[in-house]
């Protein structure tokens, strides 16, 4: 008789350890996609920095594709509160809504990390940049749209975001001085009028 581990399919984990793995690998492809991009990231990186097999990574995401989607699902998760954000208020203060809590994503270390990943994946590689595209549609975008109530609200909105990406692109991944190191309310002042435009002038 086969003991439990023979009844196994060769290389699958115990399922009490499938979650931890699957996590563990998730969190070292944020890391390496973080520092190396996502052309020069591969999937025996991933492995290597999350201490598993290769075959592993396979297993639970299928391809590099999968995998940066993944994590770029994961690590954009608090961004998808923004359109909660925006219905917390009159909508003549939406502008300042939406740039504060965007800053707030990017001004804290642990969902910073993720989003530079994101960031620098997609402006280098354009199969990155097709799953950000995706991700931000689909989940974001849409869904500021719909608080808008407007003929035009996904241009609006896309427009606003532009606005608040391309801040966030120069102050924390090209790190633009002054940008960079300017005080983050006076950043915030300067800002909101141009992304309260975007959102709601005629």
């Amino acid at each position: 008789m086969t003991g439990t581990a023979g009844a196994r399919r060769r290389g699958r984990p115990p399922r009490t350890e499938s979650a931890d793995t699957r996590d563990r690998i998730l969190a070292a492809a944020r890391e390496v996609f973080s520092e190396h991009g996502y052309e020069k990231t591969s999937v025996r990186g991933i492995a290597k920095a999350a201490g598993v097999d290769a075959a592993l990574v396979h297993h639970y995401f299928g391809t590099k594709e999968q995998i940066f989607e993944a994590a770029v699902a994961v690590a954009f998760a608090p961004a998808l509160d923004a359109p909660e954000a925006l219905a917390a208020g009159p909508l003549e203060e939406v502008g300042e809504r939406l740039t504060r809590f965007v800053f707030g994503v990017w001004e804290n270390p642990t969902t910073r990390t993720p989003l530079l990943a994101i960031l620098r994946s997609a402006v280098n590689n354009e199969t990155a940049a097709a799953v950000f595209r995706r991700l931000v549609s689909a989940q974001l975008l849409r869904r500021v749209a719909a608080q808008l109530d407007l003929p035009d609200a996904e241009l609006r909105a896309e427009l606003a975001a532009a606005q608040l990406v391309g801040a966030a692109l120069m102050r924390y991944v090209i790190k633009l001085e002054p940008l960079a190191s300017a005080d983050l309310e006076s950043i915030i002042r300067r800002v909101t009028p141009v992304v309260q435009g975007h959102l709601t002038q005629p």
